[in-house]
């Protein structure tokens, strides 16, 4: 209030803002209470004192006026309730309400509160800077504790909201009540203190919740600043018995416990003080708030109200620039004006003051969002400092509005370290938060993270699924290339299969050499011997054909590995189809009559059928690898499981792979079935069994092949086509050539054309 009059004075003694015009002023009591606001409001509008402002010594000075209406514009109200009903009255009218302290969202809306602006910023403001403050430190779990006001309800309520969006919650919500009772506040205790919450919001006043500010506590101010002046002008002030003193004749009497004698209707009724004032007594000898101006932060609103409204004058009366020593005696003071024309002007108001602030309103009548963040810190002496560890400017860029210096803030109890207020501590690393059923979302356990996924940051809510061909490491905290899968040669099925694969080079070359250095013998030269080295041949290309898919898989080694296989078998069985025709032919050929069949079926003829044989498996394998040919390819459909990528080979055209096989089984089969019906020929030495028990291997283990290459993951479908390559390839060997080698090497006397046909 005496900030007020100082800033009056202030402007009535400035020579360059609204020169020759002097302000003046009603003072009204609110009580901070509705309905004595309502009755301010009205006498403000109707200009009549009533009776109880009269009783209450509201404090008047008013000059001859130049406004069309009692008062033009109102300082006030400090609190958001008492301030919403005064500016919903005075709307109509048009009479400008500043406000210094009223802050509820509320009264934003211009349709209620047309004429309604502040020198306070709107608790929007406030609570984007709360909820900032609490995730700044990580507070995740608060308590709130509000008042049954409307600062408090709408406070609260958009606090609740932005804390939800940023992952907060709230372990409990209490309000006191304006006249709680013993039982209440019991209750209440008992939450506060049973809570896991560390933290508590608060929405009140500073005297509602003194004894909750006592230890550590954080808050947002408004910014202070030490206006010069204004400390002499309050120590100045006296008591006096004339009507509008009695403001300042109770706080004399409270502040020197004394009481004042001007007479009946002066001084405190009812205050039971005993001791006189004389009224002589010197401020500067006491210590409290009213006397401490070093730096003013809810006054300083009160300041700017006032010049703001001064500047508003200025313009409206034409009084020119101000700054300008020639603007003095330039105000138009022949006309009077309404407050409707001063609301439009404060409306548009922008100066800068002495202290380097812009003072303006946006739209809605709100100022530049401006806090410091000041922390009570209790001192050795018991007493209170209030010391500033931040501020936030809510007009600055999102990452800049909130600047706090942590290592100033004294905590509870003392401390330097910032408390911790969670219902569960944040997950590490490598896991995440699993919500508890029926609890707020910010009560979790935590679970690791799947195989394939990570969380790299404390507190993840999901685990990320790692990209393709990456897998999670072992902490499950980063992705790490997946590993690379495939049959090499260094494993150690690769190593078992590579060395049955040279045996049988080996073992064929072997037999291939006994037949070489016995080849006149009659068991060598029975069934047409050049079949039977093109047969060792064919086989070895089938143990050799098996190397290619063993190792990384690569372009060629795709192209041409199942190339080779199909044309290998195939020349292999169409030695064994002519070699079983001919064992049919020459036991035909015995009977009398039939030794022409042998000449129609000779040595040229063998070879015809043997090339035409393979030729439709090699001009199927040469459209294969020219139209589809296989490529390598990153399998990653077996990583959910493993981590592993797989390398193999893919087969653009799958059906190609079944033609060549399928053409391999239906030589395979005709085999079989000529061998079948030659396997009771009259000999000694029937190769003709031995063919039909080669062929049975054969189509044996090729049967089985087809389901175990189809359910096989991985680099085993490569192994169960390697098994089936040597196993039937060694069963060919064995079959036909073991028996033959047997006679040449252990049993020489049986190798004679007598006993070959002694039957």
């Amino acid at each position: 209030m005496m900030t007020m009059v100082f800033a009056v004075d202030e402007i009535n003694c400035n020579s360059t803002l609204l020169p020759g015009v002097r302000l003046g002023y009603r003072i009204l009591d609110s009580c901070d209470h509705v309905h004595t606001s309502l009755r301010g409001a009205l006498s403000v509008v109707t200009g009549k004192r009533t009776e109880e402002n009269i009783e209450k010594g509201v404090e008047e000075r008013m000059p001859g006026c130049l406004a069309g209406a009692p008062v033009t514009a109102v300082v006030g109200l400090a609190s958001s309730t008492p301030t919403g009903a005064v500016a919903h009255t005075l709307g109509p009218f048009n009479i400008p309400l500043v406000s210094y302290f009223a802050t509820c969202t509320c009264l934003t809306d211009k349709l209620s509160y047309p004429s309604f602006l502040r020198t306070v910023p709107s608790d929007l403001f406030q609570i984007r800077g709360l909820v900032q403050l609490v995730s700044h430190f990580g507070w995740r779990w608060v308590g709130i504790l509000g008042t049954s006001d409307d600062y408090s309800r709408y406070g609260i309520q958009a606090f609740t909201q932005q804390l939800k969006d940023q992952g907060g919650c709230l372990a409990f919500h209490l309000t006191i009540p304006n006249s709680p009772s013993p039982a209440g506040l019991r209750a209440m205790a008992d939450t506060l203190q049973s809570s896991r919450a560390r933290v508590v919001v608060a929405f009140a006043t500073e005297g509602q919740l003194l004894e909750f500010l006592s230890e550590g506590t954080l808050g947002f101010s408004f910014p202070g600043v030490s206006i010069p002046g204004l400390g002499d002008f309050l120590l100045k002030v006296r008591p006096s018995p004339t009507p509008g003193s009695e403001f300042i004749n109770m706080f004399w009497e409270e502040l020197f416990g004394c009481k004042l004698d001007f007479g009946a209707g002066s001084g405190s009724k009812g205050s039971g003080l005993t001791a006189i004032c004389t009224g002589s007594e010197d401020l500067r000898d006491t210590k409290s708030s009213y006397s401490d101006v070093s730096r003013v932060r809810i006054s300083y609103n009160v300041y700017k109200a006032v010049y703001a409204i001064a500047h508003a004058l200025h313009q409206l009366l034409q009084c020119g620039s101000t700054g300008h020593r020639q603007a003095q005696e330039k105000c138009n003071t022949s006309t009077y004006f309404t407050p409707r024309q001063l609301l439009h002007h404060l409306k548009r108001v922008n100066f800068t003051n002495q202290f380097g602030e812009k003072v303006h309103f946006d739209a809605n009548g709100e100022p530049v969002p401006l806090y410091d963040i000041i922390n009570w810190q209790k001192v050795s002496s018991g007493d209170i400092k209030f010391q500033k560890v931040g501020s936030y400017d809510g007009s600055a860029p999102l990452s800049q509005q909130l600047q706090i210096d942590e290592s100033a803030i004294v905590w509870i109890g003392g401390q330097s370290q910032v408390p911790v207020s969670l219902c569960s501590a944040p997950c590490l690393p490598g896991s995440r938060q699993a919500r508890r059923p029926g609890e707020s979302p910010c009560c979790f356990d935590c679970l690791p993270c799947a195989a394939g996924e990570i969380s790299n940051q404390t507190g993840s809510i999901d685990c990320t699924r790692c990209p393709e061909f990456y897998w999670s490491d072992r902490d499950r905290v980063k992705c790490i290339a997946g590993i690379e899968d495939f049959l090499s040669f260094y494993d150690t099925m690769g190593i078992i299969l590579v060395s049955f694969s040279l045996l049988g080079v080996v073992s064929t070359t072997t037999v291939t050499a006994i037949f070489h250095r016995f080849r006149a013998t009659p068991v060598v030269k029975a069934n047409n011997s050049e079949l039977s080295f093109l047969l060792l041949l064919s086989l070895k290309l089938c143990f050799l054909c098996s190397l290619l898919f063993i190792g990384r898989p690569s372009a060629w080694s795709c192209r041409f590995r199942q190339a080779a296989f199909g044309v290998s078998f195939v020349l292999c069985l169409s030695c064994l189809l002519v070699k079983t025709i001919v064992v049919l032919l020459a036991f035909r050929a015995t009977v009398p009559g039939s030794s022409a069949l042998m000449k129609l079926f000779g040595p040229s003829q063998q070879r015809t059928l043997i090339l035409c044989s393979t030729a439709p498996q090699v001009c199927l394998c040469a459209g294969w690898l020219s139209m589809a040919p296989s490529i390598p390819f990153r399998n990653s459909s077996y990583q959910g499981l493993t981590g592993m990528v797989v390398l193999e080979c893919k087969e653009p055209w799958p059906p190609g792979f079944y033609l060549v096989l399928g053409y391999i089984g239906l030589l395979a089969s005709l085999c079989l079935l000529l061998a079948f019906l030659g396997r009771k020929l009259p000999d000694t030495f029937n190769e003709a069994k031995l063919i039909t028990f080669s062929m049975l291997i054969f189509c044996a283990v090729w049967i089985s092949f087809v389901p175990a290459y189809v359910s096989t993951p991985g680099k085993y479908t490569v192994a169960v086509e390697i098994f089936a390559i040597l196993a039937s390839s060694f069963g060919l060997l064995l079959c036909i050539f073991a028996p033959k080698c047997y006679i040449i090497l252990l049993r020489p006397e049986r190798n004679t054309k007598k006993t070959l046909r002694k039957g």
